[in-house]
């Protein structure tokens, strides 16, 4: 007979060693996009990132980063293998659950285990586990540092420990891993807080243990009493406690007199103190019940107590400290996120309802020299009333959300929404394209890489709709529904063998999944496809898979009588499964030599001149260089700021402190002028008679704190104004020639006066302190800025910027009319890219490059198209071939393929001589082009974004090959536009060649 348990654990650590192996296998060797590099790079040194921070994580993943032995290269592989090995553990202890249920299942006691039951179950927690290890979502979070990995192992444990605490006899024992849950869960706040929205389900398993004889009621009770726990973790203890310390802080301080952290002392006092005496009282009065709540709130207090850390490191000024949340009252709003603002959940306006009133609220504190000070006011924003609605999904008043409500609502500009509109749009977009299509995703199959890419089914497989381009996209995998279908027979044979744990199972599916949804509630548009953020649901469902083997197993055996040739069977007969999967996805989910996403920020920094202030925008445009900084030590002269951090008083605070080998930024403003609460917002009152005024005599008003730039308000709060939307900035020309910061050739558009003209009507606290910048800078320092900083700067300065790589430097030089590019340092710009500018791995077709590196590959192209621009204004014809060859040679379309930059490199490939190379792009973008178009007009689909380009471009090329005399080729194109479109689209494009 069969030892089961020895059986269950060597298997599940089989399991284990399997999963783990192919994570570290196609583990990324470096910093991945968007957090990554910031997680890599604040545990590293152990400093504060983004609220409500990870502490626990950092802890960990810094230990992870001691396997490199101080070699900074590889600091960012052993992160990511620290992920790898978390995500193991998430399948062993996926198996152990599936075991788990398995046993409730069949009702088998401890120890009466047969040889048939035991090779079932193992089969069902191989099939399920590892349909689960090669998921599309869970595969992609297990090969990067980020929290989503370490945070699924907690789900993970927490729920095998529920489900093992089930089985146990012993009260003592059960009270033991209550206890032990407690410590997991207070831990898991330490890494990401996915982990309590279990709370629900597992209440049901406490439920159906203690109480005999369930029902209904008794089922809603125990959801209630989870959900309640969950709102007292979350709400209560998380945020709660520090709030209410905080307020106690602050009467202790600010009525009684006391010095700074007396009430933070009084409170612990009074709160550990209750809580000794309620745990000791427990005791003597032999109160079972209250002393396990007690002492698990304890150990969730133990875990929860890693966030200590984050006050500690916050106060030791580390280079990357976001929030500065060194006291009690910044660390309580770095707690509740309080910067990413507010979504209505409940009740709340439609997305066209007036604002009819702002009510200033409880007042906002700021640490001063002797007492806490009120520095500003909250404020609620108050919507018609008619326009407000229960359970508001179609809510947010920005431009661009609006828009897009109606596009997807097909409503017309003057038509107002409706609640039908209203859940129509949480049914078909909220829960439809931003969950069950990344369940679907996950199940049953995608499409590909693509924005918004649907899911696949059985159909798909056997068809011949899809185009090259598509079959092609490493991302398009087919599963032949074969998950789901063995998910939906474990779920429908669980339902009816074993109603109790079938409810456990699918509240932790819901929970984790729709009602996440409806928490999150998702605006229109999100920055990247958040399919990750719902891996607990797929987790559930996994588990369903398990059962589905368990299912065909026992449906076998009533044939052939024997339980353990059934569950061989069954396992046999599934076991294609996760191997499809596997296959289907392992060239999409290898990461093995991609480097472009830290390469991408070296050749930002390398753009820069030593000293440089570089500002950039937030995310990806951000983190590498954070990582590359922090971790690998590059270009440490260069200060990089986040343009939109730059409106808060804690960051400029940084920024006027040295770091590494960057001196402070200068300013002129003090910190009276800056702090929180304090000219958070300008606004243009344009003087009569004043057409401009001077930027230095401006600031000068702004530090006196001037009453001729006081507005007149209803409220406490006091505005300052700015008197003519064009700042002057007056230029010592002699002193900047001097100092040799005019490029050659450029001498003559050289200005004694810069307008930082405001664009808009109001100046934010970052727009202003950029003027201080600038202006106090003088010239000392270069400041560049990137694309996106560039164009979202509150100031209109792209006249003024002399293009060096990547990035853009601000010099006195003004741009001519009639220039078809900008202002271009072509030296410096071609050594630049020649020379220090890193393209690791990608020209090698056989690496996955996902749509984040596409996007940023075309940033580099189009910066290259604009450096060749300038060469050919130049007459420097072949220096501007080299560029195009060098783009076509490390970044070719076999790797990468040929994009809009490409298309618009055409025209300067014929200008240089190299029509082959011109032609050669022509013919592979108008022939994915010419795909897309048919496919999308043969199935249906709506025109997007891509599809728009592809039109533009095709109406491009035609009439540049008839310049060029390619007369059969444009005729081509024109017949496979008349064919697709319409005779309509015969004419040319209008593409900028930029």
């Amino acid at each position: 007979m069969l030892d089961y348990k020895k059986v269950n654990n060597l298997t599940g650590w089989l399991v284990f060693l399997v999963a783990t192996t192919v994570y570290i296998l196609t583990v990324e060797e470096t910093a991945s996009f968007w957090d990554p590099g910031e997680f890599i790079a604040v545990s590293y040194k152990l400093q504060v990132p983004h609220p409500p921070g990870a502490p626990f994580f950092l802890l960990i993943y810094r230990m992870f980063g001691f396997l490199a032995m101080g070699d900074g290269l590889a600091v960012a592989y052993w992160m990511n293998v620290g992920s790898a090995v978390f995500s193991g553990l998430t399948i062993l202890f996926l198996f152990w659950s599936i075991t788990l249920f398995g046993r409730k299942l069949f009702n088998i006691k401890k120890g009466f285990e047969s040889k048939g039951e035991t090779i079932t179950l193992m089969g069902a927690g191989i099939i399920g586990s590892l349909v689960y290890t090669f998921t599309d979502s869970f595969w992609f979070s297990a090969v990067e540092a980020e929290v989503y990995a370490m945070s699924s192992f907690f789900t993970a444990i927490v729920i095998w420990a529920f489900l093992k605490w089930d089985v146990i006899e012993d009260p003592r024992d059960e009270n033991r891993w209550m206890i032990f849950i407690a410590y997991l869960v207070g831990l898991s706040i330490g890494v990401h807080l996915l982990n309590l929205v279990t709370l629900p389900a597992l209440a049901l398993v406490y439920y159906f243990k203690k109480y005999q004889n369930p029902n209904l009621k008794g089922g809603i009770i125990a959801l209630i009493l989870g959900g309640i726990a969950l709102i007292i973790i979350n709400n209560l203890i998380i945020p709660g406690l520090p709030s209410l310390a905080g307020s106690i802080e602050i009467f202790f301080v600010n009525s009684i007199g006391l010095p700074f952290g007396s009430g933070i002392v009084v409170f612990s006092a009074l709160f550990l103190g209750s809580l000794i005496y309620g745990i000791l009282y427990s005791i003597k009065k032999e109160k079972v019940v209250l002393n396990t709540i007690l002492v698990s709130l304890t150990f969730i207090l133990i875990g929860y107590g890693s966030y200590a850390m984050i006050v500690v490191r916050a106060n030791q000024d580390p280079v990357i400290n976001e929030n500065a949340p060194k006291d009690i009252i910044s660390y309580v709003s770095y707690l509740k996120r309080e910067q990413y603002g507010y979504r209505p959940l409940l009740y709340g306006q439609y997305f066209d309802a007036e604002l009819v009133d702002q009510k200033e609220g409880s007042p906002i504190y700021l640490k001063g020299k002797d007492k806490y000070e009120v520095v500003d006011y909250s404020t609620t924003n108050v919507y018609d009333p008619k326009r407000s609605t229960i359970l508001p999904r179609i809510y947010s008043t920005q431009d661009r959300h609006k828009q897009l409500y109606r596009s997807k609502l097909g409503l017309r500009e003057s038509e107002k929404p409706t609640f039908a509109d209203n859940i129509y749009f949480m049914f078909s977009h909220q829960l439809g394209h931003m969950y069950w299509r990344y369940f679907m995703w996950n199940f049953s199959g995608r499409e590909s890489d693509f924005s918004d890419a649907p899911w696949l089914g059985i159909s798909d497989f056997f068809s011949d709709k899809f185009p090259d381009y598509i079959k092609e996209n490493k991302a398009h995998n087919n599963y032949l529904m074969l998950p789901l279908i063995l998910g939906l027979i474990g779920l429908i044979f669980q339902a009816k063998n074993d109603p109790k744990s079938f409810y456990i199972t699918v509240m932790l599916f819901f929970m984790m999944g729709v009602v996440l949804v409806l928490y999150l509630n998702s605006p229109p548009v999100e920055p990247r496809e958040r399919d990750y953020i719902y891996v607990g649901s797929f987790y559930a469902f996994a588990i369903w898979i398990g059962i589905g083997v368990m299912a065909l197993a026992h449906w076998i055996a009533k044939l052939n009588k024997n339980l353990a040739v059934a569950g061989i069977i069954a396992t046999l007969v599934t076991f294609p499964i996760p191997v499809l999967v596997a296959n289907q996805n392992w060239d999409d989910h290898n990461r093995q030599g991609r480097f472009f996403s830290v390469d991408s920020a070296r050749n930002f920094l390398s753009s820069c001149a030593p000293n440089a202030i570089l500002f950039t925008g937030g995310d990806n445009d951000t983190f590498p260089l954070w990582y590359v900084q922090e971790v690998e030590g590059f270009r440490t002269d260069v200060r990089v700021v986040v343009l939109s951090y730059f409106d808060t008083d804690w960051y400029v605070e940084q920024m006027a402190r040295p770091v590494h080998e960057s001196e402070a930024l200068p300013f002129s403003l003090d910190y009276k002028n800056f702090k929180k609460g304090t000219n958070d917002v300008l606004y243009v009152v344009d003087r009569e008679g004043l057409d401009a005024i001077s930027a230095n005599e401006y600031l000068k008003l702004v530090k006196n704190e001037s009453s001729l730039l006081k507005l007149q308000t209803s409220g406490r709060a006091s505005y300052n104004m700015v008197p003519s939307r064009n700042l002057i900035l007056d230029v010592n020309l002699q002193n900047v020639f001097n100092q040799g910061l005019i490029p050659d050739g450029m001498e003559t558009l050289m200005t004694d006066q810069i307008n930082l003209r405001v664009k808009g009507n109001y100046l934010t606290k970052g727009n202003l302190m950029l003027i201080d910048l600038i202006t106090s800078n003088d010239w000392e320092r270069p400041i560049y800025f990137n694309n996106t900083s560039l164009a979202t700067i509150g100031i209109d300065i792209e006249e003024y910027v002399v293009m060096e790589g990547l990035t853009y430097r601000m010099l006195p030089v003004r741009k001519p009319q009639g220039l078809r590019t900008e202002l271009v340092n072509t030296d410096l710009a071609y050594s630049n890219i020649m020379e220090k500018f890193a393209f690791r791995g990608m020209d090698d077709p056989n690496n996955y490059f996902d749509d984040e590196f596409r996007r940023f590959t075309s940033n580099h192209r189009s910066a290259i198209n604009s450096v060749v621009i300038a060469l050919l204004d130049e007459d420097d014809l072949d220096r501007a071939a080299d560029l195009l060859k060098f783009s076509m040679e490390v970044m070719p379309d076999e790797a990468i393929p040929y994009d809009l930059a490409s298309g618009q490199s055409v025209p300067l490939l014929f200008e240089v001589g190299e029509d082959d190379l011109a032609l050669d792009i022509i013919e592979k973008i108008s022939h994915r082009s010419v795909q897309m178009l048919e496919f999308y007009t043969r199935t249906n689909r709506d025109y997007d974004r891509e599809a728009m380009i592809s039109i533009e471009m095709l109406r491009f090329f035609v009439p540049l090959l008839d310049e060029r005399g390619y007369n059969e080729l444009s005729e081509k194109l024109k017949m496979e536009l008349e064919i697709v479109l319409g005779p309509s689209v015969r004419g040319g494009g209008t593409i900028n060649p930029k």
